[in-house]
């Protein structure tokens, strides 16, 4: 499903809280007199000195080795065109978010008010000393060509024009992986491409480094195919002037083996396709609508190996698997260059890396039983980890062997190390539930429906293919809400529990409660009676099958939700009790915290219970936990009763649970200080790795830890996430955002999609 982003949501995203997607973090301790005489002045005059009798010390001392800039003068943004600087900043932000999401690389955007390439080129040769590389982005062609080949040449930092290299490397890649799929051989085949661009010459130029023939391509630019007897052509586009005859792209089509399109939608008719060479290789990569729809392309031809930029199809060329990478190896070598022998490395990386097989996360994102290489998988996904550490090394040791490497890497388990330590601060936790979700939306019931934040979330889920919501509330608020805020709902059911038309549904919803608590307290009436309540009715709706998940709590006190739940749905088998937990996103990666919401001082045997439920949801998520059962105390050092409590449960579960990695009783800062335990209690199973999976001794606790964490600590928290029940519920915490209920609503998809395939 492609994703569809309302002007509105973009608008208020960029605008909320600190305007615009990055901001500058310190490294550094600043909270002293003697740190911030330390940072600048009279302390900063010593790395000053030593960097200049030693210019090289500047990686040492500075931030430069890890600072990359993305530069552009806003002529060729996106689909946009020659914008200006100014409207392209947004862009370049976002190309900065990327490089640290990916690759942990700092970014300063500098967007230039110049198309003077001579300026240009003057401006960006000026700021060789602030930066260990330059990413150029979004210059219109042909300046872009001179402009990068001028700075390659002056300056002795990595420097890529991502628009021209980005898209050849990716695709390098997948077209090496095709032709293997269909055993055809590069300096054969024949090629017709669309598009002269800066991305398409690029294309080509990789293509013919990999092999391929000049003289068997055949280009095309908005005037036709580029032919020897064209007096329009720049350097750049003389280079595949091989065809005296001028012959349509129709007729180029005849019997080619490889469309490679970087031009605009909807160019290439099925007829096209069809003239083609057996199993044709089809690269649609114009965004947002390929060259071809990819259903018309593959009914015209089912032999075809298609690509495209569109996350929402197999094999999709995306730039975002390449320049994260490179420029990682690039910066960690400290090369003086990204050159050919650098691009090539990347480009085989990814060809071997798709060979490979693919690791669970992957799998499950993509709702894939066994994602594996072949016609529908020739390019690795997005989200796959092994990216980093994979085509970074490589890019590395290309800068070694090529001799543009000042610092070679001589430990590479280290360097690999090193790289995984980099990997993002979430470890893709909460993109990996979200797409999970996409694969298989749930219907999701919204009790608080009259609240314009649940609407929004409903509207986010609907849109982006999370859930399928289903509304509770009085249909004429509701309703009034989604026209005044322009919302996109009108196709969305809304169920009012408390109107005539729903009477019938009560009756029913209200005799099988009966019939569930009839010696619990509830006669036949006030059963019936009680199903006008959103809780008691969105619970039943779960529990009847026609909805999959509830989310409440918005507007509601924690215990008003959970008890219906627990009422209706009930515990699923094997649970002792219910239980909440926090996924907590820091910056040490994502941490799971245990009893958040429900039992306010646990027994050993409720910690255990509380302990196994939070593992088993861990281990959903495609994380091994590793659990630390925290106290005040350490391994036996007090004998209150609170302390041997823990203790005694820890010990409970190490013996149901032999396989568990899990310790306790400890006090949480030993347990996140590997030098400390490994020191002192050199027999913890959490010796050598930290805890991801965090058990509080009491509600009190647990609690007051989430908040800390969030509020102080600046991690995101996502839950809270009620574990135990048959079926998903979950119950919001008063107030929270429209971005916090969006994340529950995936999690509850999640949930519900584990839960019904162990019930098939």
């Amino acid at each position: 499903m492609a994703q569809l982003i309302r002007k509105e949501d973009a608008l208020e995203y960029h605008e909320k809280g600190r305007p615009g997607k990055i901001e500058v973090i310190p490294t550094k301790e600043t909270k002293t007199q003697r740190d911030l005489a330390l940072a600048y002045s009279p302390g900063v005059a010593e790395p000053c000195k030593e960097i200049h009798a030693n210019p090289e010390d500047v990686y040492k001392y500075t931030a430069k080795g890890n600072l990359v800039a993305v530069i552009s003068n806003g002529t060729a943004v996106l689909g946009l065109g020659d914008i200006g600087p100014e409207a392209s900043k947004p862009v370049m932000e976002g190309k900065g978010l990327l490089f640290k999401i990916f690759a942990d690389i700092d970014v300063f955007d500098i967007e230039l008010n110049s198309t003077d390439i001579d300026h240009f080129v003057s401006v960006v040769k000026a700021l060789e000393p602030t930066f260990g590389g330059i990413n150029l982005e979004d210059i219109k062609a042909p300046e872009c060509f001179e402009i990068e080949t001028r700075l390659k040449k002056e300056l002795s930092i990595p420097i890529m024009h991502d628009d021209q290299h980005g898209t050849a490397i990716i695709s390098g890649a997948a077209l090496l992986n095709a032709l293997d799929v269909v055993n055809k051989d590069i300096s054969k085949v024949k090629f017709v491409i669309s598009g002269a661009g800066a991305s398409a010459i690029s294309c080509c130029k990789i293509y013919i480094a990999l092999g391929a023939d000049v003289k068997n391509m055949y280009m095309f630019d908005s005037k036709g195919l580029i032919t020897s007897i064209r007096t329009d052509l720049d350097e750049n586009k003389k280079l595949f002037a091989n065809h005296a005859d001028d012959i349509t792209l129709a007729d180029a089509m005849v019997g080619a083996d490889v469309f490679i399109g970087l031009s605009k939608g909807n160019i290439l008719s099925q007829d096209m396709v069809k003239s083609m060479a057996g199993d044709p290789i089809v690269f649609a990569l114009a965004n947002p609508d390929p060259e071809i729809p990819y259903e018309d392309a593959i009914a015209a031809r089912p032999d075809i190996i298609m690509a495209t930029g569109r996350s929402d199809y197999p094999n999709q060329v995306n730039n975002v698997l390449g320049f994260p990478y490179i420029f990682r190896g690039a910066l960690d070598v400290r090369a003086t260059a990204i050159n050919e022998e650098m691009k090539l490395a990347a480009v085989k990386a990814l060809a071997q890396l798709a060979k490979e097989p693919v690791p669970d996360i992957v799998n499950v994102a993509y709702n894939e039983k066994s994602l594996r290489y072949g016609p529908t998988y020739i390019i690795p996904k997005p989200i796959d980890p092994r990216l980093l550490v994979t085509v970074s090394p490589a890019v590395a040791k290309a800068a070694m062997d090529s001799g543009v490497a000042r610092k070679p890497i001589e430990n590479w388990e280290a360097y690999e190390a090193e790289l995984y330590k980099r990997l993002g601060s979430d470890d893709n936790l909460l993109r990996f539930i979200i797409n999970k979700a996409k694969q298989n939306p749930k219907r999701v019931v919204f009790a608080d429906a009259e609240n314009l934040k649940v609407l929004k979330a409903a509207q986010i889920a609907k849109d982006d293919g999370i859930a399928i919501p289903i509304l509770l509330g009085e249909e004429r608020k509701i309703k009034a809400l989604i026209e005044e805020h322009n919302l996109q709902l009108g196709d969305v059911e809304i169920i009012d529990p408390r109107s005539d038309e729903q009477a019938l549904k009560r009756d029913k919803f209200g005799a099988l409660f009966f019939w569930k608590r009839n010696r619990r307290g509830y006669n036949m009436y006030e059963a019936r009676k009680i199903m006008r309540e959103r809780t008691y009715f969105g619970c039943m709706m779960v529990e009847t099958g026609e909805a999959d998940a509830f989310i409440s709590g918005l507007t509601r006190q924690y215990p008003n939700t959970l008890r219906p739940a627990l009422e209706i749905i009930g515990m699923e088998e094997g649970a002792g009790r219910a239980a909440g937990m926090y996924i907590m996103l820091s910056k040490k990666g994502p941490l799971f915290f245990a009893d958040t919401t429900v039992n306010f001082n646990p027994t050993e045997d409720e910690l255990v219970d509380i302990t196994t439920l939070t593992a088993r949801a861990v281990e959903n998520l495609n994380v091994k936990p590793r659990i630390a059962m925290l106290s005040y105390s350490n391994f036996g050092s007090s004998t209150s009763p609170e302390a041997v409590l823990v203790r005694n449960a820890v010990a409970k579960i190490k013996h149901k649970h032999p396989e568990m990695i899990i310790d306790g009783e400890m006090q949480a800062g030993i347990a996140f200080n590997k030098d400390l335990l490994r020191e002192n209690y050199p027999f913890s199973d959490l010796v050598n790795e930290s805890p991801n999976t965090l058990i509080f001794p009491n509600l009190a606790a647990g609690n007051i830890a989430y908040h800390l964490l969030q509020e102080v600590g600046g991690a995101e928290a996502v839950g809270p996430i009620l574990l135990g029940l048959k079926k998903p519920v979950h119950v919001l915490q008063l107030g929270s955002s429209v971005r916090q209920i969006v994340n529950m609503v995936a999690i509850a998809v999640v949930e519900a999609q584990i839960k019904s395939q162990a019930e098939a």
